[in-house]
């Protein structure tokens, strides 16, 4: 049986509240749990009380070969938990990333806005640089 670390959606709409579960893979997202680690909230203004984990049943379960999804992964590392699994998953990212980087494709969101940030002040310029000329032609 596979077993994997994964979030619960709760709480009503648009008020989500998150249990952090140990689930077997082929269960559904919301379905039969093995063990309830702690849960996630992420409207919480508070940071200490946004998430409360079971630090020492989350380490049992990642050494018995839980495998966690990427935002419990993220979660875990931030209280100091860190998994092989994330850590090959960030390998592998990363690679990609340059192999992207190297054929001149953009990876992620991030350097898609970035992107389109930059080629919107370019045009803004070249509007900018034309309308001066303009103005230059028209004076002289």
């Amino acid at each position: 049986m596979s077993v994997k670390l994964r979030l619960t959606r709760m709480g009503r709409r648009h008020r989500p509240f998150y249990r952090i579960n140990v689930t077997d893979s082929r269960a559904a997202r919301d379905g039969r749990v093995l063990e309830k680690l702690g849960h996630f909230d992420p409207l919480e203004k508070d940071v200490a009380k946004q998430v409360v984990l079971n630090k020492e049943r989350a380490e049992y379960w990642l050494s018995h070969g839980a495998i966690p999804s990427d935002t419990v992964a993220q979660i875990l590392q931030k209280h100091g938990i860190h998994s092989e699994h994330a850590a090959k998953a960030a390998v592998r990212r990363a690679k990609a990333a340059a192999i992207a980087q190297k054929k001149g494709k953009l990876f992620n969101k991030a350097q898609r806005v970035a992107a389109q940030k930059k080629a919107e002040e370019e045009k803004a310029a070249a509007a900018a640089d034309a309308e001066a000329t303009t103005a230059a032609g028209a004076d002289g």
